[in-house]
């Protein structure tokens, strides 16, 4: 069982970047060692910034180096990232074009037993409705360290969004396919198509082995990049398969599953069930706990599918 956390991947490949670029800068809001982000802060202490717990300065400043030609990666919360700083993203990141990376850290449920105040349920909506930001959800450590190398050679900014834990392997070092902003395959289906983002991918897999088992062909879309979303390989995958099924950790409000629908129902009509976090606040308990008690997982997808093909 995988025990290194997304996070910790991105502190390794910043710290490799640093090593060798001075104009490296990570910036944190008192998050260094809930980000993992402390050996990078030990190692490079002039090309670290904390500012405590200030969400908004601490997009600003970032902003405010990159203008000055450093490449700034800000890492907080994702539930404080998305919402207090959310004006400063808007304008000082997105608006201006800055090179600013926003690192969402703990993201989803991951503070599961703090509570609402703690989730981020509606980061995903809040961040993509952003003119100008692109948002990512990486399935696991191989496709974070491929996305993050290839954040580093774009100036653009972008919203990461990582879980707390270490999660189960989707791929391996020696196999993971990866393209910037394309979707990946990771098995087609002409019975349902499984679209799913960040930890859900996992379950989807699971699920999509189950239901292919039982001879319901399944195929798993792994839509790391949920904006721009790779609105080619959503419709090919609709067009093959009778029912499509959208699975995220957020509020099934304007997340991918919105997204993926409006797609869907302009291109290639299908049913779709959309998963993920009710319109409420959500009970306390860890990530897995959580993701249970809403169906979030295995046996829920297998249900999903089945009900869809009646």
């Amino acid at each position: 069982m995988n025990k290194i956390a997304n996070k910790q991947v991105i502190c390794e490949v910043l710290m490799e970047k640093a090593k060798e670029d001075r104009d490296v800068v990570v910036l944190c809001s008192d998050s260094r060692g809930s980000a993992s982000l402390a050996p990078f802060a030990d190692t490079y202490t002039e090309q670290f910034v904390e500012v405590g717990i200030a969400e908004q300065s601490l997009v600003s400043i970032a902003a405010g180096l990159a203008k000055c030609g450093k490449k700034s990666y800000a890492a907080s919360p994702a539930c404080f990232l998305s919402t207090r700083s959310m004006e400063q993203v808007k304008v000082d990141c997105a608006y201006s074009h800055t090179n600013v990376k926003l690192i969402g850290i703990s993201g989803g449920v991951s503070y599961g037993a703090l509570g609402m105040t703690h989730h981020s349920a509606t980061d995903i909506a809040d961040m993509a409705s952003i003119p100008g930001l692109r948002v990512y959800l990486p399935s696991d450590r191989f496709q974070t360290r491929k996305l993050m190398e290839a954040l580093y050679q774009d100036n653009d900014p972008a919203y990461i969004r990582v879980g707390r834990n270490a999660v189960p392997d989707i791929y391996t070092e020696d196999n993971c396919p990866f393209e910037m902003d394309k979707a990946t395959v990771l098995g087609e289906g002409t019975d349902i198509a499984i679209i799913a983002c960040g930890e859900m991918v996992d379950a989807a897999v699971k699920a999509a082995k189950v239901l292919n088992d039982e001879g319901i062909s399944t195929g798993v879309l792994d839509m790391y990049c949920v904006k721009p979303l790779d609105t080619e390989a959503v419709i090919k995958a609709a067009k093959a398969a009778k029912a499509v099924i959208v699975i995220e950790e957020h509020t099934t409000i304007g997340g991918l599953g919105s997204m993926v629908c409006q797609v869907i129902a302009a291109n290639e009509p299908r049913k779709v069930t959309c998963m993920g976090l009710p319109d409420a606040p959500v009970i306390t308990g860890t990530s897995r706990e959580v993701f249970d008690y809403y169906h979030l997982n295995c046996d829920g997808i297998v249900a999903a599918a089945k009900q869809l093909l009646g």
